[in-house]
């Protein structure tokens, strides 16, 4: 059964912050700080997995799979994206059902063409917005519980301008989306209109980078926004920090000398990983072995 946690947040008007996660670890670390949702970033889970742009090659079983041990090994509600559903109509019926018996809390949905690009980057195209209508409404007849979040996304704002956007935002908030997700305005004075044009909870998507300006938590929710994802700050700072500490390694021959702050600590990560726990296990099984 779906969290009901972060629907009652949005009801209760409470702001979500949700950072990306790509891997195990990220999700392990972000899920013990006390964050209301985690997001599954799509460019972040192929690039750690596959090692590829985020261009519609990842298969929906791709996903499903990293989706389903995000879902096993955090605490945290967590919202996935699922692209466009991985097709027609047929495959969105599939690709919610799929998700939602995998544990997540809701599942994002985008109105591309296939195959899809990453946000924020060029040559995006969208669908009708009738077509993607009805893949919401298909998404909304597929979940078993009201709990699980369908987050409806456009990607109209870059080639089609703002107006288009957010007609189509309304749209689908009509549809019965549950968050209302237009991908990269460019100022604040853009989401400051989105803020005033839909009626349902709205995302905003934080990229480092990105088209978007970075505003606070304070400011989104000024604007109207219920919830901010930052899908790119873990996998860019991971980088960076192993960047760092391989350059260290290539100059220096060995690891000695890395900055305490360059390293989480074997202790930690054993600790982050349920280490303690096995070996636990093993020292009561030991204990009843033969005699």
């Amino acid at each position: 059964m779906s969290s009901p946690a972060l629907r009652r947040a949005f009801e209760e008007r409470r702001f979500v912050v949700a950072p990306g996660v790509f891997d195990m670890i990220s999700a392990k670390v972000a899920d013990g700080m006390g964050f209301t949702a985690l997001y599954v970033t799509g460019f972040g889970t192929v690039a750690s997995h596959l090692g590829l742009p985020d261009a519609g090659v990842a298969t929906y079983t791709d996903m499903l799979g990293r989706v389903r041990t995000f879902a096993a090994g955090c605490r945290t509600p967590i919202i996935a994206d699922a692209d466009t559903g991985y097709g027609g109509l047929l495959n969105v019926r599939h690709t919610v059902a799929g998700y939602e018996a995998a544990g997540v809390a809701g599942v994002q949905l985008e109105d591309q063409e296939i195959p899809k690009k990453c946000g924020h980057t060029p040559g995006r195209r969208v669908i009708p917005a009738e077509e993607m209508v009805l893949k919401i409404r298909v998404a909304v007849e597929a979940r078993r519980s009201p709990d699980f979040l369908i987050v409806a996304r456009t990607d109209a704002r870059t080639a089609h301008g703002l107006d288009e956007a957010i007609r189509r935002g309304r749209l689908y908030a009509e549809a019965g989306a549950d968050v209302v997700f237009i991908e990269s305005p460019e100022s604040e004075a853009e989401m400051a209109e989105i803020g005033r044009s839909v009626g349902k909870p709205l995302l905003a998507n934080m990229v480092e980078g990105g088209r978007t300006p970075i505003l606070p938590a304070e400011r989104l929710a000024e604007l109207g926004y219920a919830i901010a994802i930052y899908p790119a700050v873990g996998f860019l700072a991971a980088a960076a920090a192993l960047e760092r500490a391989y350059a260290h390694l290539k100059r220096h021959g060995d690891s000695n000398g890395l900055p305490p702050e360059e390293s989480y600590g074997f202790g930690r990560v054993c600790e982050l990983m349920g280490f303690p726990e096995v070996w636990d296990f093993e020292k009561r099984w030991a204990e009843r072995g033969p005699r």
